[in-house]
């Protein structure tokens, strides 16, 4: 197989999974703009999730956010994805929407609530039985706002009970991605505040336990591709949350606030063997403003764009380079590659795909938007809380 040929063979097996929130309404603290169209129950937002995969064949599992996505009958839910030609992914859990939880959830200092929030990550294993799930996420805004408005260490320890008696429920084939991010809501402190917080209890709860990397939950600055080669290296990089940021957790559309970073954790995904299933690449995305589901297509294919430009790296000419310590042909290669344009590849494998060349263009075609917009009418369109 030529070099071109395994570039490609290797694209056409990337997965990207779409979030079920990021078809619905969202905003900022300080308004959420309505859109036509949108979804108003978990059934359309997968309808809308299945028409990113079919325009964009490497969408092919839509994560849910419980309670935002509860249904009667998580079976059935499944059943419909599977019709609409798509998967249930990741189940991602809420424990910071509820009054119960702002001095904390599993790190609060009252046990009947830290009861409350672990038995809602019990239920969402539950679902993940139901609809076949693999990996639970967890994100937790606990924290502190003022010094001594609670006690640090003991903050850990409660976590690390919650989170053991977490990870004794999970079922074989099923896995616990633990998120991190630096500060909001909490201020002061921030109990999962960073990767090594979130890899050290990783690494005491066993090999079913993952950090996941949110792209924008860190200080202006912070070497990201630096993060994952770590983690790769440790086996302890269980995916991506990909998204945007210029000043804070922004969850811009991946790629468009730095395409170079995201190029850059890409090489290191492949250089380091985390092109594979087991790594989970999943957007995480708030398009407030821009239409759902083009957002979307072009998050994704912002994603295989990175991605198509890593494999591009000669790794023979940069081993070279490194070893005989030329820096700047080193760095000549890496750019090389960033500046190829891969339009024109990505377009082939598409077309050898049986798909459009132009996922954007095809979709415009489609009338599906049209479609939802004038079916769509009336009820509670699905946002943040719903």
């Amino acid at each position: 197989m030529t070099e071109l040929a395994a570039v490609k063979a290797a694209l056409k097996t990337q997965a990207v999974e779409t979030p079920s929130w990021a078809y619905g309404n969202s905003g900022t603290r300080f308004k959420v703009f309505a859109q036509q169209g949108v979804p108003r129950d978990p059934w359309e937002k997968l309808d809308d999730a299945a028409q990113v995969h079919a325009f964009t064949g490497v969408a092919p599992t839509v994560a849910l956010h419980i309670p935002w996505d509860k249904v009667e009958d998580y079976a059935a839910l499944a059943k419909h994805a599977e019709e609409r030609g798509v998967k249930l992914g990741a189940i991602n859990s809420n424990t910071f929407q509820d009054d119960d939880y702002k001095l904390g959830s599993i790190c609060h200092p009252d046990a009947a609530v830290r009861r409350k929030a672990v038995d809602h990550l019990l239920e969402c294993v539950d679902i993940m039985d139901a609809t076949g799930s693999r990996d639970l996420k967890l994100w937790f805004a606990d924290g502190t706002n003022y010094p001594g408005q609670d006690d640090i260490r003991g903050r850990q320890d409660r976590l690390a009970e919650g989170l053991a008696e977490v990870y004794e429920r999970l079922g074989d084939g099923q896995r616990m991605l633990l998120e991190y991010k630096f500060f909001e809501p909490a201020f002061y402190s921030t109990d999962v505040p960073d990767w090594g917080t979130a890899y050290a209890h990783c690494l005491k709860l066993g090999e079913k336990a993952q950090v996941v990397v949110d792209t924008g939950h860190h200080a202006p600055g912070t070497n990201i591709e630096f993060i994952v080669a770590t983690l790769l290296r440790e086996g302890k990089l269980g995916g991506f949350d990909f998204n945007s940021r210029f000043y804070a957790d922004d969850d811009l559309m991946v790629g468009a606030a730095d395409p170079f970073q995201l190029f850059r954790i890409m090489y290191e995904v492949v250089r380091g063997g985390g092109f594979t299933p087991e790594v989970a690449f999943m957007l995480d995305q708030c398009h407030n403003i821009e239409a759902k589901i083009p957002a979307i297509i072009r998050s994704v294919m912002n994603v295989q764009e990175a991605t198509a430009k890593a494999l591009l790296v000669d790794r023979d000419a940069l081993s070279t380079a490194q070893a005989s310590g030329d820096v700047l042909e080193a760095n000549a290669v890496i750019m090389d590659a960033y500046n190829t344009d891969v339009r024109p590849l990505l377009r082939e494998v598409r077309e050898e795909m049986g798909l459009d060349a132009d996922p954007m263009a095809a979709y415009r075609r489609s009338g599906w938007a049209e479609k939802i917009v004038a079916e769509r009418v009336g009820g509670q369109q699905a946002g943040w809380g719903a």
